[in-house]
């Protein structure tokens, strides 16, 4: 979608532009912000090994600060990495970190990982030419697609193949690169997305590639090497009826966007995982078995293994998301500058979906959501549309990077299941007998049934807005107010061991109210305001203007 611009994207005047910049929508003055913001740059730099280098650079055009946009954030260790895909001349590398123990806060220079030598575009075989989502395993390895691409829309050249490269993060070498068959691509195919799935031990790992533009899901065996394609999958395509959008007041269509963000989450009872992924153009959530991925012969005939799930609501597109290992998804919301939530043990219908945190300015474009392994999410915004069909000032903050405890940031959302303070418990009836996951069979399909009178109980307490200042982890003010990352409760229940959040929760903004108590996969509320359902909103209020195949 980055590299295959077709030039369709809305000239908007400056005075337009200025007109969205003055409006005021009510209601959103207190935002109760929860991520804070930790890095921030008016533009990149990047950390080259002496100023002459640095300067030489400058002036040979092989670095142009205002040409560089961060798209892709992951977490590990004192390390924060940072992808720069080459879309414009002068990126001197793709695949960069922040070292977090010497650069706590504020605006570092980008290092390059794991040398100058490895982010050199066009060396096939030993350099990374243009990466844009990445990904930590819990082995402690680096999982990075190389698109070798550069250039953006019309002037893309692939002067290398797609090519998987798996880094050791613990002595920083290149332990794996296998390159996309010619039958896992074709004419089309554009990846930026990757889900790693990681099973009883470090070997039996796989990737999940989407392909956006090709309409394909590519899935790479580390124990084989080997991989293969599902595609011409309805599933995998985009929504006729999902193709309009609206960001920051703009209208326009994007009607070719198939799959793209993926989330994997925990393991299940019967040992797999859910890949659940998303169609750009759509507001529906699919899911699979990676019992199905995970085997080569089934890429012709598993259609009715993939599961449909329901819609999130109105502007609810999404190109990121995450889940955490105990079953909270986040992802982006680019029409409404937020991040939202879904606790997956919930139906997935709107009345289950949150918001966990929403900035008409430092959230413009949200482009990518990570959950580390110290349950901290990070988010990274980017203002892209501005940077692909206007012009960014770069006087002013264009690129954060935030962050908060998992915990902390689906507080008092209807994501939280972890506390029972916002009213009496309202009890469900446990099934005699669990019924079997809808994720790994055809027969079930579970349905959601709401009460015919609606109990109202009293909103929750106010909270006042947290402070957007940063303050490092380990501090006696954690994330400015001493909040602490706190796990999700389980009761173990039912057959084969499998965990069951219990908790009881109120939410003022969505109005429900439920307990869950058994072992059954999808909880049904039993309370219900007349205000249930999220309410989305078009924001105005920040510059920010797309471009058709242009995204996060």
């Amino acid at each position: 979608m980055y590299a295959r611009g077709k030039g369709k994207g809305c000239i908007l005047a400056p005075m337009i532009l200025l007109a969205f910049l003055l409006v005021v929508l009510p209601g959103w003055t207190q935002a109760a912000y929860k991520l804070q913001e930790r890095y921030s740059w008016t533009q990149l730099d990047f950390a080259f090994p002496n100023q002459r280098v640095k300067e030489q650079a400058l002036a040979s055009g092989d670095y142009i600060p205002q040409n560089a946009l961060p798209v892709g954030v992951e977490h590990f260790g004192n390390r924060l990495f940072v992808t720069v895909p080459r879309w414009r001349d002068g990126i001197p590398a793709t695949l960069t970190y922040i070292n977090m123990d010497h650069s706590v806060t504020g605006s570092p220079e980008l290092i390059p990982y794991p040398d100058w030598r490895s982010n050199t575009a066009g060396d096939c075989a030993n350099s990374i030419t243009t990466a844009y989502r990445i990904k930590v395993d819990e082995c402690g390895r680096l999982w990075v697609l190389d698109t070798g691409t550069v250039g953006i829309g019309n002037t893309t050249t692939n002067p290398c193949p797609y090519a998987v490269n798996v880094f050791d993060l613990t002595t920083n070498t290149r332990v794996r690169r296998y390159e996309l068959r010619t039958e896992d691509t074709n004419p089309n195919t554009f990846i930026a997305n990757i889900a790693v799935d990681i099973g009883k031990n470090c070997d039996d790992a796989f990737a999940y590639f989407s392909d956006e533009l090709g309409y394909g899901l590519i899935a790479y065996s580390w124990e084989q090497n080997k991989s293969w394609r599902f595609s011409a999958h309805s599933y995998f395509f985009p929504d006729p009826l999902r193709g309009d959008y609206n960001i920051a007041g703009l209208n326009f269509q994007w009607g070719e966007e198939g799959i793209f963000g993926m989330a994997l989450s925990p393991i299940r009872s019967d040992g797999y995982r859910t890949l659940y992924f998303s169609p750009l153009a759509s507001h529906r959530q699919f899911a699979v078995s990676t019992r199905i991925l995970r085997d080569e012969t089934r890429v012709e005939d598993s259609y009715h293994d993939f599961i449909a799930l329901d819609e999130r609501g109105p502007n609810a597109h999404t190109t990121a998301r995450v889940m955490s290992d105990d079953g909270v998804e986040l992802f982006n919301l680019i029409d409404q500058n937020a991040v939202g939530c879904w606790h997956s043990s919930m139906p997935y219908t709107p009345q289950f979906h949150g918001i966990v945190d929403r900035d008409d300015v430092g959230l413009v474009f949200p482009a990518d959501v990570k959950i580390d392994e110290n349950k901290n999410v990070w988010v990274l915004s980017d203002r892209m549309p501005v940077f692909l069909l206007s012009d960014l000032d770069y006087s002013d903050v264009n690129f954060r990077i935030y962050t908060a405890p998992l915990g902390a940031l689906i507080e008092n959302t209807v994501c939280d299941l972890r506390n029972n303070a916002y009213g009496p418990a309202n009890s469900v009836s446990i099934p005699k007998q669990a019924p079997t996951s809808p994720l790994y069979t055809k027969q079930y399909r579970p349905t959601l049934q709401l009460p015919q009178k609606p109990q109202l109980l009293p909103g929750a307490p106010w909270v006042p807005p947290p402070s957007r200042n940063y303050l490092p982890a380990g501090s006696s003010n954690a994330i400015g107010r001493g909040i602490s990352s706190v796990s999700v409760s389980t009761n173990t229940v039912g057959p084969a061991g499998i965990e069951v959040p219990k908790a009881y929760v109120f939410n003022q903004h969505n109005g429900l109210t439920y307990e869950t108590s058994g072992p059954h996969l999808f909880p049904q509320p039993v309370a219900q305001t007349q205000t249930d359902g999220l309410k989305s909103y078009v924001n105005a209020r920040q510059s920010g203007w797309w471009h058709h195949h242009h995204q996060g």
